[in-house]
C-alpha cells in the first residue's frame, strides 16, 4: 500500500488565533521546578497538539520567550495560554478553590496506573509535573485528589518529562473523547 504524507493544507491546522479562540480541553498542566527548557517547550508543544487551557509554570521554571524554550515549542508559546506563579502551593490551592482536580504525576505508594484512571467528562484537571530530579513535591502529592502513575517494565525509574506529558496528555484526551 502506498501513503503519501500529508501537506500543511491538507491537514488543515488552525491558526494561532483560531486556536485561542477555540474551546479547550478540560486539562491544564502546571510544571513545579523544571529544570530543562527543552521540556519546557516540549510540553508547550504536546499541550497544543491536545488543546489544553492552560500551563502554569512555578518555581525555578524558566518561561517564554526564550530560545531554548522555543526550539521544542516550535510557536506553541504563542498559541498556548500559560502563566507564570513562584510557588506552586498557593497557586494550587487557588486552582482547587477555582474547581480544578489535581492529579500529580508521581510514583507513590498508593498510585492509580494511568490506564486505570477514568477521567469524568464535566471535571477540569490539572496535571502536575515536577523537578526532574526531584519529582513532585510532597505538598503537592498531598495536594492532589489522585495520583497516577505510568506503568514501565524496563530497568529504568522514571520518564523524562516531555515523554510523561505526552502518554498522559494523550491517554486523558482520548478517554474523554470516547465519554462523550
Amino acid at each position: 500500500m502506498q501513503h503519501k504524507k500529508l501537506s500543511m493544507d491538507e491537514l488543515q491546522r488552525k491558526s494561532v488565533e483560531e486556536f485561542k479562540n477555540s474551546e479547550k480541553s478540560n486539562i491544564a498542566v502546571l510544571l513545579d521546578d523544571i529544570r530543562s527548557m527543552s521540556n519546557v517547550g516540549s510540553v508547550f508543544r504536546s499541550s497544543d497538539a491536545f488543546n489544553v487551557e492552560k500551563i502554569f509554570l512555578c518555581g525555578i521554571t524558566s518561561t517564554p520567550p526564550h530560545r531554548e524554550i522555543e526550539k521544542t515549542a516550535l510557536g506553541a508559546t504563542e498559541s498556548v495560554t500559560w502563566e507564570y506563579h513562584e510557588d506552586a502551593l498557593v497557586l494550587l490551592n487557588i486552582l482547587k478553590a477555582e474547581g480544578w482536580t489535581p492529579l500529580a504525576i508521581e510514583q507513590v505508594d498508593n498510585s492509580l496506573m494511568l490506564q486505570d484512571f477514568l477521567p469524568e467528562p464535566n471535571k477540569k484537571y490539572v496535571l502536575i509535573l515536577g523537578n526532574e530530579v526531584f519529582g513532585v513535591k510532597e505538598e503537592l502529592i498531598n495536594l492532589s485528589d489522585t495520583v497516577l502513575e505510568i506503568p514501565q517494565f524496563g530497568t529504568k525509574h522514571s520518564l523524562n518529562i516531555a515523554v510523561t506529558a505526552g502518554i498522559v496528555l494523550w491517554d486523558i484526551t482520548q478517554k474523554n473523547m470516547k465519554s462523550y
